[in-house]
């Protein structure tokens, strides 16, 4: 049995720690409502983005547009993959990281007809993890802030849709372009998602009613333009939603980690008590023992 300091010294080991894991979950906390109230915020203009989008395709018919266009031929395909910058937030990273990993193994494997995977990895965690994995690493962003992401997104949608929209065979051209995130579901959820960005996709039979799908409406200058310009504002308001969610998700899972580690630790220390009481026990017994042993000697 472990002495009685050692086992007081661990007990005190123990309430530091929980002490810190305590601390954690406040600020969590804290930054986690901030979040979801952005993200939360932000849903009602990126429904109307995207019904105003839906609502011009379908005046449309089949609109001729690059972004819209799917290849003939998928071989080089990037995945933007938007995560953390810290660890203790339980599986956060470590579960969208596997779930890439499958996504790409599965379309780059013997079977699949990809060639060439490219991660775009937004969190210093992802990075790290980029480095280490099989696929190509592109150029992503670290420290992220929620004053960052306008920027991050424009300068991302402007490279990735340029890109796309490149003629086939062209050096630095895609096919196909992802995005990975885990999606905010609510404080014990967060569930790892992976969409298509390009081409664009089910923007004509999505669950948004129309109600003015009867109106006929005049543009101006003409659809095609109003198109050209629609289409990178859904884009920056859709992986703008993206980023929010994820921040969102990473302080939700960060407070209910550390909210688990500090009742573990307080259940440690109460077995911790109990093994030193037990021990303080036997040795006090021992010690009457010996006295009452060493009088009748006498």
């Amino acid at each position: 049995m472990p002495s009685l300091k050692a086992i007081k010294t661990r007990i005190a080991s123990v309430k530091n720690t929980q002490q810190i894991t305590r601390a954690m979950k406040l600020v969590a906390a804290a930054k986690m409502k901030r979040a979801i109230d952005n993200a939360l915020a932000s849903r009602p203009y990126s429904d109307e983005v995207t019904a105003v989008l839906r609502s011009l395709l379908s005046r449309m018919g089949d609109a001729d547009h690059p972004l819209l266009t799917p290849k003939a031929e998928v071989k080089r395909v990037a995945i933007v993959v938007v995560a953390s910058d810290r660890g203790l937030c339980a599986g956060f990273n470590n579960n969208l990281a596997r779930k890439v990993d499958r996504f790409s193994g599965d379309h780059a494997g013997p079977s699949g007809q990809w060639t060439e995977v490219e991660i775009v990895p937004y969190g210093r965690k992802m990075t790290d993890w980029a480095k280490r994995s099989e696929w190509t690493m592109g150029s992503g962003e670290t420290d992220l802030h929620a004053d960052k992401f306008a920027d991050w997104t424009a300068k991302l949608i402007a490279d990735l849709s340029a890109r796309y929209a490149s003629e086939p065979g062209a050096e630095n051209g895609l096919d196909e372009v992802y995005i990975a995130y885990n999606r905010y579901v609510n404080t014990l959820s967060q569930v790892p998602t992976i969409e298509k960005l390009f081409p664009l996709e089910g923007l004509t039979d999505g669950d948004i009613e129309e109600p003015e799908h009867l109106v006929e409406f005049v543009y101006e200058p003409d659809r095609e333009g109003i198109l050209g310009s629609i289409l990178p504002l859904f884009l920056r308001t859709r992986v703008t939603q993206v980023f929010l969610e994820s921040e969102a998700g990473e302080h939700a899972a960060r407070m209910t980690a550390m909210d688990s580690a500090t009742r573990n630790a307080k259940d440690v220390i109460d077995s911790l008590t109990i093994q030193y009481n037990r021990a303080r026990q036997a040795a006090i017994t021992k010690e009457l023992i010996e006295i009452v042993a060493g009088a009748e000697a006498l």
